[in-house]
């Protein structure tokens, strides 16, 4: 607890400066980054650490990567013990140094007031190119990490302000996409100048010694909070389950995800004994990235409103049993642990919760069905990267509210921005044929999930590399409804040839598409809530006028029969449907 009283509104101040300076450390990279992956999708996170590398104020643009960052810090700090100076930029990339994979990679600079370190500025964000064999930094067929791309361990990018060119060349000589990499690089090194210049000024305003007093108050008041929330958890043990879509070819099971949720008083510890083994492919969660996904499960259930910082995650602890599916040995590849093994470490948090608080839990959201890669526009004569967002999915509902449509995944928690669709156009050599909101995937509930999307693309040239994954793609991995709600519809993948001959995919798969090809994406719906007889019948309606529910599926689902003609209810039939069913 802290000792020395401060005044509440310098309190306030000080604490909301912190947070500022992290949003406009991730203002400077929006407008500086040369990948639409930072500049349109937003892939990055912002934070800042005190002198005893407590995470003390952040902006999680994309959540999955801000609960990681702690472990980086301290993976730089431990390396450069005693060999930290004013000046110094420092960048890791390594899952087994602190990261979450690979293509997140965070850049950290120590800052100085004074002649004392005060303080460390962290930008970390998802780049467009780090190497390897795959297509836009994944790679399905990585059996480890080195085929992976490029591992960065802690090394300094600046030297005391001088240009380390021995390691941007290191760097950048073994990526593809150079400039895209260089200027992201450069753009969150400013990024990290602006947070400096932002604790310079708080530091000259208000002193240390006022900025110090005003971080523990805060910290503690975060502290104070999570465990209240925590106490509002009945006190148990509860347990989940959920599996991975992709299939181990040797056994033909779904790698499996065991979470056993332990409450007492005012702590909870997240327990994955159980958990499958690792596997020789991309989807190992590295134990960060798999602490980051417990926060986002725990967080966004009972304390949305409670600031993430070293305060809040102290009653929080983490089993994850080495040589699992979240928490590889080292060499294990990991790089798509950020979004599909994340979506299954949260679902687990949240079934655990459902148990225990369900009127504060939400079902589950659609995982990322979509594809990621390279493709050379001969107009511009530029190879650029990009990640086909326009295929989110729903998001779940909760007590009181539908799901978002178009949402997903859940590692973003609806932080990455979908591109402009003219604007991709313009940057890549693809003609985008329909892209709207996918009918009946939404699953039904007295309140219903979000809507999922139909994407469908065609290749104007034979530039293009894809990686493609499935997600929420059969029953089994459906986005699970709660408490009488239904599943969303799964998501499905298909290639369409330019002689009309249509491939199912199954699975994850690396795709080069000739011209003429056309790539369709289908994503899941989230998970209703509640039982869909119970939802209003203007609100049925409302979806059927809409286009979004078919007259089937309303009378199916919800018990509502709608003239086909006029869009009005039979009343009768109606009531008969719902008492049916109900």
């Amino acid at each position: 607890m802290p000792t020395e009283r401060i005044d509440p509104i310098l309190l306030t101040i000080i604490a909301n400066r912190l947070e500022t300076a992290t949003r406009e450390m991730g203002a400077g990279m929006l407008r500086s980054s040369r990948s639409p992956v930072f500049a349109e999708n937003m892939d990055f996170v912002t934070a800042i650490f005190d002198s005893q590398l407590r995470l003390v104020g952040q902006s999680a643009f994309i959540p999955v990567l801000m609960g990681a960052s702690p472990f980086a810090i301290k993976a730089v700090s431990d390396q450069f013990d005693g060999d930290i100076y004013d000046g110094d930029v420092m960048v890791v990339n390594d899952p087994y140094h602190g990261n979450n994979h690979l293509p997140d990679i965070t850049v950290v600079k120590p800052v100085f007031f004074e002649g004392r370190l005060r303080f460390w500025v962290l930008a970390k964000g998802h780049h467009a190119d780090i190497g390897g064999g795959g297509a836009g930094v994944y790679n399905p067929k990585a059996k480890n990490i080195w085929e992976e791309g490029l591992r960065i361990p802690p090394v300094k990018l600046y030297r005391r302000g001088v240009y380390n060119r021995d390691a941007w060349n290191l760097i950048l000589l073994n990526v593809r996409l150079p400039v895209l990499v260089e200027g992201d690089l450069q753009c969150q090194v400013g990024a990290c100048a602006v947070g400096e210049k932002t604790l310079w000024r708080l530091l000259n305003q208000y002193g240390p010694k006022s900025v110090d007093a005003a971080i523990e108050h805060v910290l503690s008041a975060s502290e104070m909070q999570m465990r209240q929330r925590i106490r509002d958890i009945p006190d148990g043990s509860y347990t989940a389950v959920r599996q991975l879509d992709y299939i181990d070819p040797e056994s033909d099971k779904r790698p499996t995800v065991w979470l056993t949720l332990h409450v007492q008083g005012d702590s909870l510890r997240f327990d994955f004994t159980g958990t499958d083994s690792q596997i020789p492919i991309y989807y190992n969660s590295s134990y960060p990235n798999t602490v980051s996904s417990c926060y986002i499960g725990v967080f966004s259930t009972i304390s949305p409103d409670v600031r993430v910082d070293e305060g809040s995650t102290r009653p929080i602890g983490l089993l994850a049993p080495e040589g699992s599916l979240v928490n590889p040995k080292e060499g294990m590849p990991t790089t798509r642990c950020t979004v599909d093994t994340c979506a299954v470490i949260v679902e687990t948090v949240w079934l655990a919760l459902a148990q225990a608080v369900p009127a504060s839990v939400q079902a589950a959201w659609g995982r990322a069905n979509a594809a990621s890669g390279t493709a050379f526009n001969p107009k511009t004569g530029r190879s650029a990267a990009f990640i086909f967002h326009f295929t989110k999915g729903g998001g779940g509902a909760t007590l009181g509210f539908d799901g978002w449509s178009h949402i997903s995944p859940v590692s973003s928690m609806g932080g990455s921005r979908v591109p402009d669709p003219e604007l991709h156009e313009m940057t890549f050599p693809h003609l985008i044929l329909e892209y709207e909101y996918r009918k009946d995937s939404a699953g039904a509930g007295k309140w219903r999930g979000g809507y999922g999307t139909c994407y469908r693309v065609r290749f104007e040239d034979e530039g293009t590399a894809l990686s493609i994954q499935i997600g929420s793609g059969c029953k089994e991995t459906a986005p699970f409804g709660l408490f009488e709600g239904l599943n969303g519809l799964p998501g499905r993948v298909q290639l369409r040839k330019a002689s009309g001959e249509i491939t199912e995919c199954h699975g994850t798969m690396l795709y080069r598409p000739v011209r003429g090809e056309i790539a369709e994406f289908y994503s899941a719906g989230g998970g209703g809530y509640g039982n869909p007889c119970e939802r209003s019948v203007d609100d049925v309606i409302h979806d059927v006028a809409a286009g979004l529910l078919s007259l089937e599926k309303a009378e199916t689902d919800y018990g509502v029969a709608v003239e086909p003609k006029m869009l009005t209810v039979d009343l009768e039939k109606t009531e008969r449907l719902r008492k049916r069913q109900h």
